[in-house]
C-alpha cells in the first residue's frame, strides 16, 4: 500500500504545480475566447433576420448640426442596407451640411462623416472578420466587479490601433467597446455600449466616434428591433 502512495503524491504535485496550473488557465482563457467568438458569429446570423431603426447625429463643437434616421436591415445577399426615413420629426439634411459651407466642402464633409461611421461599423458590427480573429486569439481577463471579462489588443483593424472589449461572462455577449484608431490621418476615439433583447439578440445600442482635431463627433443609436414574420 505504501508503494502506491508515492506515485500518487507525485502525480498530484505535478497536476498542481505552477506550470500545470498556468497551462490550465491558458487553456481556459483560450476556450473562453473561442466561446465568445462563436457566440458573436451566432448573433450575427440572428441579426440578419431583424430590421431596426438607426439614428445618427453629427455634432460640431458639441452642438448637434445634422440628424439622419434610417431603417436598417440585411438584404438577401447578406449586405447591410439603409433606407432613409424622411419625416417632419427628423428633417435631413439641415445645419452646416446645407447652409454654412460651400457645396464642394459639404460633399467632402459628407464623405468624411459617412466614412467615419463606416469606421465605427468595422469595430462594432458582429460580422467584422478581423474583430472575430482578435477575439479568438485574445486572452480574456477578469471578471471585474460587474462580472465582465475584458479583452485588449493592438493592430486589430488598422496598424497602430487599440481595441478593448468587455464581455458578459455568462452570455458571452459584448457589453462595451473602446477603440483608439486613426481615420484619414486624424486620431479617432470610438466607444459603444450593447444591449440584449429577450430573444437573445445582442446589438449595439449606442456608439460615438470622436475626432478631437476637428471637434467633430458622430453619435449612433440603434433601436426598435423587429423580426418580420
Amino acid at each position: 500500500m505504501q508503494r502506491s502512495v508515492l506515485p500518487m503524491a507525485v502525480l498530484i504535485s505535478l497536476i498542481c504545480s505552477p506550470a500545470a496550473l498556468a497551462q490550465t488557465a491558458q487553456f481556459t482563457e483560450a476556450n473562453r475566447a473561442v466561446q465568445i467568438s462563436e457566440a458573436r458569429q451566432a448573433n450575427a446570423a440572428l441579426m440578419h433576420h431583424y430590421t431596426w431603426t438607426s439614428r445618427t447625429e453629427i455634432l460640431d463643437q458639441g452642438q448637434v448640426k445634422d440628424t439622419r434616421i434610417e431603417m436598417v436591415n440585411y438584404n438577401p445577399f447578406g449586405q447591410l442596407q439603409r433606407s432613409l426615413i424622411n419625416d417632419s420629426s427628423a428633417p435631413l439634411p439641415f445645419g452646416f451640411l446645407r447652409r454654412a459651407i460651400a457645396e464642394q466642402e459639404k460633399q467632402k464633409m459628407e464623405i468624411y462623416l459617412i466614412g467615419l461611421r463606416g469606421l465605427l461599423d468595422q469595430y462594432t458590427l458582429p460580422t467584422t472578420g478581423k474583430v472575430l480573429d482578435f477575439m479568438t486569439s485574445a486572452r480574456p481577463m477578469g471578471p471585474d466587479a460587474s462580472g465582465l471579462f475584458s479583452m485588449a489588443g493592438n493592430n486589430v483593424v488598422f496598424p497602430g490601433d487599440s481595441l478593448t472589449l468587455w464581455v458578459n461572462g455568462m452570455t458571452r455577449h459584448v457589453a462595451r467597446v473602446q477603440v483608439n484608431t486613426t481615420f484619414q490621418g486624424d486620431p479617432v476615439q470610438l466607444s459603444a455600449t450593447f444591449s440584449t433583447l429577450p430573444s437573445g439578440l445582442n446589438y449595439m445600442a449606442y456608439a460615438e466616434a470622436t475626432v478631437p482635431n476637428k471637434q467633430l463627433s458622430v453619435q449612433v443609436q440603434n433601436f426598435n428591433y423587429m423580426r418580420p414574420n
